[in-house]
């Protein structure tokens, strides 16, 4: 197949699970005789009826991803992720269409899948690398490595039934990452390593990138997807919903939860929010370029506008703004202190404030604007709408950025590029 490494046609998944339900009753009252049977312990006199119904967990999938290619696989819980990841590591066999993956297959689904637990660690280590196809002189080469990678030293001839939950993953997935598999599936069970851990995971999941061999990895965390994958594929309810650069199809997959773009306009003046003096118009992400966007890159400056009408004229009228992070966290409030309008009374007419954000100042994540004006003196809220707008700040990982040649995860919703300088004192030698 050239340069393709994994193709779905058309993939569906379907299950049949057995209901059994009374048919006089409704399903809340099934539910509700459900717990009073196991509370009372005793048995319904009247006839249940059992039927068989179908759940479909995929639907239609289809895609190629290349070689070398680091792809995500994106969707909330159910989408039907593991369902094909499954299918992809031949777990589970499709109800129709067909998956193929050319060359050989690392997998890391679950825990307590892939090793066998009575076996030690050493053993399999030896005994997966078997089960890909490499030699044991082979294995052997990279015994050191995938040990010191998992940290395990001390516990490698230890039987991994033993092993903490966070030791199995370790090793699972240096065995994993280090066998040379020519394509890698790693499903959310990173989420139980520790932080550190999980930065040597993405560095090396990026380095098997840059070595020309593939990897699928899903997550929830949409920091980790946009650091490390170029492309991903975004499921809901069993379909592939989007294909594309990961800004896009990750601003997409956020943005449908929260129902916020990065602009909001108000055409209607009676609908929009205000009083009888000032009324807002519009809330909007600018680019540096002009451009009104939901994806900012982490380098550039933006501006966020907040566009209102005044009715009559107000005295010293004060546009405000607050930003949030994605764990609802505010980050900080901002004041128009524009020295043309400050204090001043602002006749009737369209006004358009502009705060500008600098480059290498937000992390990598999702941040919600509220928009607020208010007059001063007397205090009045003219008009407060919270997390109107919503918009995604990505970093490409190229030059320029404040986390310069480091892959790992950066921690905080701020990140200054800050002035660093060094001191050089030389040994000199008598």
């Amino acid at each position: 197949m050239g340069n393709i490494a994994v193709k779905a046609e058309r993939l569906c998944k379907k299950y049949s699970i057995t209901v059994g339900h009374r048919a006089d009753q409704s399903l809340a009252g099934r539910l509700a005789d459900s717990v009073q049977r196991l509370i009372s312990f005793e048995r319904s006199s009247r006839r249940i009826h059992y039927q068989r119904e179908d759940v479909w967990s995929l639907r239609d999938v289809s895609f190629e991803i290349a070689k070398g290619d680091v792809v995500g696989i994106i969707g909330r819980n159910g989408a039907g992720k593991s369902t094909l990841l499954k299918i992809l590591s031949r777990i589970t066999e499709p109800t129709s269409g067909r998956a193929e993956i050319f060359g050989r297959v690392g997998t890391l689904l679950e825990v307590g899948t892939g090793f066998h637990p009575d076996l030690t660690g050493r053993d399999n280590i030896y005994l997966s690398g078997s089960i890909l196809g490499m030699g044991k002189s082979e294995i052997t080469r990279k015994f050191d490595e995938i040990v010191a990678f998992a940290g395990i030293e001390q516990y490698i001839d230890t039987p991994v039934k033993r092993y903490s939950t966070g030791m199995y993953v370790r090793l699972a997935f240096a065995v994993g990452a280090h066998l040379e598999p020519e394509v890698l599936i790693v499903d959310e069970v990173l989420a139980v390593g520790d932080m550190q851990f999980q930065k040597k995971c993405l560095d090396r999941m990026h380095y098997m990138g840059e070595q020309g061999r593939t990897v699928i990895f899903v997550s929830h965390n949409m920091q980790a997807v946009t650091r490390l994958c170029r492309r991903v594929l975004y499921l809901e309810r069993g379909q592939l919903v989007g294909d594309g650069p990961t800004h896009q199809v990750v601003s997409s997959y956020l943005h449908s939860g929260v129902g916020a773009r990065s602009s909001r306009e108000w055409i209607d003046q009676r609908s929009a929010p205000g009083d009888d003096r000032v009324r807002l118009r519009g809330v909007r992400v600018r680019l540096s370029d002009g451009r009104i966007d939901d994806v900012v890159d982490i380098r550039q400056g933006f501006a966020i506008e907040i566009e209102f009408e005044v009715l009559e004229e107000s005295p010293a009228l004060t546009p405000s703004l607050k930003l949030i992070g994605e764990d609802g966290i505010t980050l900080f409030e901002a004041l128009d202190l524009d020295p043309d309008w400050r204090r001043r009374s602002r006749p009737q007419g369209r006004y358009v404030s502009t705060a500008w954000v600098p480059g290498n100042f937000l992390g990598e994540g999702t941040f919600f604007v509220s928009a607020w004006c208010l007059s001063l003196d007397p205090y009045v809220i003219h008009f407060g709408t919270e997390e109107v707008i919503a918009f995604q700040v990505i970093d490409n990982l190229e030059d320029g950025s404040a986390r310069g040649d480091y892959m790992g995860e950066l921690e905080g919703a701020i990140r200054p590029m800050l002035k660093w300088s060094t001191q050089f004192f030389p040994v000199i030698h008598s």
